[in-house]
């Protein structure tokens, strides 16, 4: 599975993109207002730091405003993503910025039957949010599970599973075992991912036991 994080915080994403676990960056226009920078600056940067895609989302919601935009976006680095809501416009859109070889993820998805139009539309990414329907007490992990099996039915459907809107390190474990190609993550959930009681004492009584000997590597 790759692990894309959900952010614009540049430490963070040095951070983790120097472990080897950040295949990409997904950002939104509410994430992006918060840091209180220009938004190209923004995308500029994160492109330059992270070799995988960047998703940069349009803000018009008429398809050929999208279209514009997306060109736009799309000229900024060549791994941008541009990301579209999944409307008509969206769909419209993803179908003509794909044609030209730009790389689109399709989001704000929350049904199989949204799932399979993006992927007709040729979107490279399609992101259901899990925890949006969590919220909405239905299990969100179960659209995941749809969207896989329609996808695996048909060969030509070449879209990848982002997995969006996680909020815990079991949300990550349930995509990865349904089978989403990614999940896109706050750095806080990502950094949960490698903690466990029992690693921090077995460590413990590693080192403690070490510090007994009174010997050094180095």
């Amino acid at each position: 599975m790759k692990f894309f994080i959900d952010s614009v915080d540049i430490e963070a994403i040095k951070k983790f993109t120097l472990s080897g676990m950040v295949d990409g960056v997904t950002t939104n226009p509410s994430i992006i207002a918060k840091s209180g920078r220009d938004f190209k600056e923004v995308i500029r940067e994160i492109c330059s730091i992270v070799p995988g895609p960047v998703s940069a989302e349009v803000t018009a919601t008429k398809a050929s405003q999208m279209i514009e935009e997306g060109e736009v976006l799309s000229k900024l680095a060549k791994n941008v993503t541009v990301k579209v809501p999944l409307t008509w416009d969206g769909l419209e859109a993803c179908k003509r910025l794909a044609d030209q070889n730009i790389m689109v993820n399709v989001t704000l998805c929350f049904s199989a039957e949204q799932a399979l139009l993006a992927a007709k539309a040729g979107a490279t990414f399609i992101s259901p949010f899990i925890g949006r329907l969590d919220d909405l007490g239905e299990d969100g992990m179960d659209l995941i599970k749809d969207i896989r099996a329609i996808y695996d039915n048909y060969s030509n459907l070449k879209t990848e599973i982002l997995a969006a809107s996680i909020r815990t390190p079991d949300h990550v474990r349930r995509a990865a075992i349904v089978g989403a190609d990614v999940s896109t993550l706050p750095p806080t959930v990502l950094e949960e991912l490698a903690i466990h009681p029992l690693t921090d004492k077995g460590l413990k009584a590693f080192l403690d036991d070490w510090k007994k000997t009174g010997q050094n590597i180095i």
